[in-house]
């Protein structure tokens, strides 16, 4: 267990993704005790044991599994050949096991180190992402990479001119970054886009562009764009949804 510890800490001090699976629980007879881990990596390699066997490929399939997701999960194994959460063993227990995910510090890449850019990197470092700024000008930011963008990458592009956004979008668009916004009105954007599918840009691609960026709050200030723009980001990267939670009623009697 100790070398499991010392991993964790380890991929944590370097940013790095990992999932976490202790055996919570314990029931009948069981190859797993109670307690012990295995530190699983997205590449599928772990440290560690949970009973071996057909138990722990399960264990490690699931983990892998929440790792893609990026949440935790609480997960049941039944260890029988049939039935529901089976493995395919004879022992006859039930196992649970905690996965806890650990993803690394989102990184928030802003294309464009204007009057947005400056409020909107203001407000990410609140929430804890890592911001780079890119910019053409070197009093600015450091100029564009797109080999530098992950699959923890979140990217906006809010340049001062159409032809700088384009040619961002154009880099950035077969990255594995999770989020492209781009800044703009209707009218630019669509242009912007009909140009890359001109260049047989392949639909998938474009349709993951956010365009306009932001959600639609209503404010127009340097500041108020921004907070539309990381609202949209965090909605993407919680999967959540651009909706009220609700309005309390109050009971009226009369």
């Amino acid at each position: 267990m100790l070398d499991v510890l010392k991993a964790l800490t380890s991929d944590l001090e370097h940013n790095l993704p990992v999932a976490l699976a202790t055996i919570a629980q314990v029931q009948g007879a069981s190859p797993a005790a109670l307690g012990m881990k295995i530190l699983v990596h997205p590449d599928g390699s772990a440290i560690g044991n949970v009973g071996g066997g057909l138990l722990e490929d399960a264990i490690l399939k699931d983990a892998l599994a929440a790792l893609r997701d990026g949440r935790s999960r609480l997960t049941h194994y039944a260890l029988r050949e049939e039935g529901e959460n089976a493995v395919g063993v004879l022992c006859g227990g039930e196992v649970q096991v905690f996965i806890e995910v650990f993803m690394p510090k989102p990184t928030l890449l802003i294309v464009g180190g204007g009057h947005v850019g400056s409020p909107l990197a203001e407000m990410a470092r609140l929430l804890n992402y890592e911001v780079n700024l890119a910019d053409v000008r070197p009093e600015r930011g450091q100029p564009f990479d797109p080999a530098t963008l992950t699959a923890n990458t979140f990217v906006v592009i809010v340049t001062e001119d159409a032809v700088s956004d384009e040619a961002a979008l154009r880099q950035a668009l077969p990255t594995p970054a999770p989020y492209l916004g781009m800044i703009g009105s209707k009218r630019k954007c669509q242009i912007v886009l009909d140009h890359l599918r001109a260049e047989n840009v392949d639909e998938s691609l474009l349709a993951r562009v956010h365009a306009p960026v932001g959600l639609n709050l209503g404010g127009r200030q340097p500041a108020e764009v921004a907070l539309a723009i990381l609202a949209e980001i965090e909605m993407v990267r919680h999967h959540g949804h651009a909706e009220p939670k609700g309005t309390l009623k109050t009971e009226t009697t009369s």
